[in-house]
């Protein structure tokens, strides 16, 4: 009987790995990945099988059916209020720009303030002052909260805006502020603070989903002022980690309708987590009349396309004698990779500035899989030197820029929630193109020769962390 129930049950498994297989076929969000699951799900489903369903399911399930139900109920509210955007419609968008709002199924406002915040101690200051400055409510969503110094200040700040009478959303995401005590959480909650984890997870039907992450970092005070970058709350984010060093970082303030659409995907995501459907105001306010114009591009595994791989290709198609980019983890799938070579062969200035210093060693040895094809193509390669580098930024020509949540890598572009602010201002591209400058200063340029001299072993261990890295 025994032998019978075991045999049965070996028989069920290898099924349930073959019928993954399928699925993994059918739905996989690479081709690498793909082939990876296959062959794990068909000759040991014992291992691969649970793996699967934790890590390889390829959209958000439960929050795409959540977004369906939404539709009739946030969409109802929007709707009440969208003829008041109809003034702030940058309008005469070329395709480059229709591309961009597509992508983002939000529009293009004018009338727009965009400040640059460059490091810890300018972003937080920032922050309180905007969070101390709340008359009506503030929405608060970060990937890490850390209950360090920094992370004190900012439940003080936070605290006092709810004693006051303002209404104080926090939200979070589990897995990111994983160490966060409770005692943090419980101390909001007796502030009034509404509280909430974003809940990748939840309900039994998507308890499995613990590769999904809400990485979206997000403030908004009063519909009129928000804020959005790579800044978590955290003392490292402020250079006091000793392992880090100096950290270099870029957030965005905005002002004017476009902070509509931050608020828009929070949200979303507070439906999402908690079922309620907050009261916000929707009437867009002007930050003055010769402002910028700014789309917010919210991105994630509930979306029908790939929203954020694609956005990072359309800058790289559409820029005609620069592209610069930053990011932390650059381990770009092989649509991107081509669109940088092909930029640069067709004589774009293409840079890509990196960390020297390694913050999760698997993305970090991916990328010396590529880089000698990268450098052969023209692309120049930097890498950071006085500490780490976190800030995900890109310089489209002389005309326009992006600062937001999206590294270049599988994560971002499939299995995270991100947003991005696209900037098509030639004022604000200066900016950008000045602040990047300062940090090609302190950069060092990788060359051909040194990526070859390393060993063979260094090779083989880069070449085996780039194939891994599809279906992490």
């Amino acid at each position: 009987m025994t032998s019978w129930l075991m045999g049965t049950a070996i028989f069920l498994i290898h099924v349930s790995g073959l019928l993954s297989a399928v699925l993994a076929l059918m739905s996989s969000r690479t081709s690498q990945g793909a082939i990876a699951w296959i062959i794990s799900l068909a000759t040991f489903p014992y291992l691969a099988l649970p793996a699967y369903w934790i890590f390889g399911r390829p959209r958000f399930y439960g929050y795409v059916s959540a977004r369906g139900e939404r539709d009739t109920v946030l969409r109802r509210v929007l709707a009440r209020y969208r003829s008041l955007i109809d003034p702030f419609l940058a309008g005469n968008s070329h395709g480059d720009l229709r591309a961009v709002e597509q992508l983002a199924l939000m529009p293009m406002t004018g009338g727009n303030a965009a400040e640059l915040l460059i490091d810890g101690d300018a972003t937080f200051e920032s922050l309180f002052a905007g969070i101390d400055a709340a008359e009506d409510y503030v929405l608060v969503q970060f990937f890490i909260v850390r209950d360090d110094a920094l992370g004190l200040r900012l439940k003080h700040h936070l605290q006092k805006a709810a004693g006051r009478g303002v209404r104080v959303y926090f939200l979070y995401d589990e897995i990111g502020s994983r160490k966060l005590k409770e005692g943090y959480l419980r101390d909001l909650c007796e502030a009034d603070i509404e509280v909430s984890a974003f809940h990748s997870s939840r309900g039994w039907r998507h308890r499995f989903q613990l590769n999904f992450r809400n990485h979206r970092k997000i403030l908004v005070v009063d519909g009129r002022e928000g804020w959005l970058g790579g800044f978590n709350v955290g003392v490292e984010y402020l250079g006091q980690d000793p392992r880090h060093g100096r950290w270099r970082d870029t957030h965005l303030k905005l002002t004017g309708p476009s902070v509509l659409g931050l608020q828009e995907a929070f949200w979303e995501d507070w439906h999402w987590a908690t079922g309620e459907v907050l009261n916000l105001g929707w009437v867009p306010q002007g930050a003055c009349d010769n402002g910028r114009n700014v789309v917010v591009v919210p991105s994630g595994p509930a979306d029908r396309q790939e929203t954020a791989s694609l956005l990072v290709q359309h800058a790289i198609h559409s820029a005609e004698h620069r592209l610069w980019v930053t990011s932390p983890y650059f381990v770009p799938d092989h649509s991107v990779l081509d669109a940088l070579r092909l930029a640069a062969m067709r004589g774009v200035d293409v840079r890509i500035m990196m960390p020297e210093r390694p913050d999760h060693l698997l993305v970090f040895l991916s990328a010396f899989a590529f880089l000698p094809d990268m450098l052969q193509a023209g692309i120049k390669v930097y890498r950071y030197q006085p500490g780490f580098l976190h800030q995900k930024v890109m310089l489209i020509d002389d005309r326009a820029a992006s600062v937001g949540t999206v590294n270049l890598d599988n994560r971002s572009f499939r299995l995270n929630f991100e947003i991005t602010a696209f900037v098509p201002d030639a004022r604000f591209a200066a900016e950008v193109e000045a602040m990047l400058e300062s940090d090609f200063a302190v950069c060092r340029r990788v060359d051909y020769e040194e990526l070859q001299q390393r060993a063979l072993w260094r090779k083989l261990v880069s070449r085996a962390a780039y194939l891994l890295s599809p279906i992490q």
